[in-house]
C-alpha cells in the first residue's frame, strides 16, 4: 500500500449552477466520457471552508472526507449534501454550488458492495447515497495486482454501515479482488487508472 498523504493540498472550488440535478441522482451509472464536460466559470467568490464547515466537514481534506462519509451511520447522513467520489478528486455538492477537493496523487479509493442476492449498477462512488446489501458484516477480502502478482490487501474488514468497504490503492493497477464470507467466495477485476470506476458492486458471492 502507498504511504498517504494527507499533508496539506491546493483545493479548487467551483460554481456549480445546473449542477445540483445532474449529481443528486444517487449512484452514477455514467462513464468517464460521459462526465468531462468542464464546469462554466465561476458566478461569484465561494468560501470553501465556510461550504465544509456547513456540512461538519470543516478542517479536512479530500481523503479524509472520503473515510468519514464512508463510515458514517446511514441514519446520520445528510440529505443535502451529493459526494461523488472520482479517480482524483471528490466531488461535494449541495443545492447550491459544488467544491471538487483533490485525492492525494498515486492513490485510488475503491469502494466494494459484494452482495448475494442483490445489487445495482454504479461507476462513481456515492458516500452519501450508495447502499449495498452485506451491512456491517466481515468479509475476507484479498486484492492482488494482475501484473506484478503483489498482494496490496489481505485482511479481514467489516463492511460499512452502507454495505461497503472501502480500500485506498496505488493507482494505475489493473488487479483482481477476491472477497469470502460466510462460505461464499467471488472475484471481480477492478482498474485504478483515470478511466477507473471507484464503485464495484459487480462482486457476487456465491459457493465454489
Amino acid at each position: 500500500m502507498p504511504v498517504r498523504q494527507n499533508g496539506a493540498v491546493k483545493r479548487h472550488v467551483i460554481a456549480a449552477a445546473g449542477v445540483f440535478a445532474l449529481t443528486l441522482t444517487g449512484c452514477s451509472t455514467h462513464a468517464p466520457e460521459a462526465d468531462r464536460t468542464p464546469p462554466g466559470p465561476s458566478t461569484g467568490a465561494i468560501d470553501q471552508a465556510e461550504f465544509l464547515a456547513a456540512h461538519d466537514l470543516d478542517g479536512m481534506d479530500g481523503e479524509q472526507v472520503v473515510d468519514h462519509l464512508d463510515r458514517m451511520p446511514v441514519t446520520d447522513r445528510s440529505t443535502e449534501l451529493m459526494a461523488s467520489v472520482r479517480a482524483d478528486q471528490l466531488l461535494l455538492t449541495d443545492a447550491e454550488q459544488e467544491v471538487a477537493l483533490p485525492l492525494a496523487e498515486g492513490e485510488f479509493y475503491l469502494s466494494v458492495a459484494p452482495y448475494v442476492d442483490r445489487t445495482h449498477e454504479c461507476f462513481y462512488h456515492s458516500l452519501t447515497t450508495c447502499r449495498g446489501e452485506l451491512t456491517n458484516q466481515d468479509i475476507d477480502v484479498r486484492i492482488v495486482d494482475d501484473t506484478s502478482g503483489e498482494v496490496l490487501v489481505d485482511e479481514e474488514v467489516t463492511t460499512f454501515d452502507n454495505g461497503f468497504a472501502g480500500f485506498w490503492l496505488p493507482r494505475d493497477v489493473d488487479g483482481t479482488i477476491e472477497v469470502t464470507h460466510d462460505g461464499l467466495t467471488g472475484r471481480s477485476a477492478f482498474s485504478s487508472g483515470d478511466e477507473g470506476a471507484t464503485c464495484l458492486t459487480t462482486l457476487q458471492l456465491e459457493k465454489t
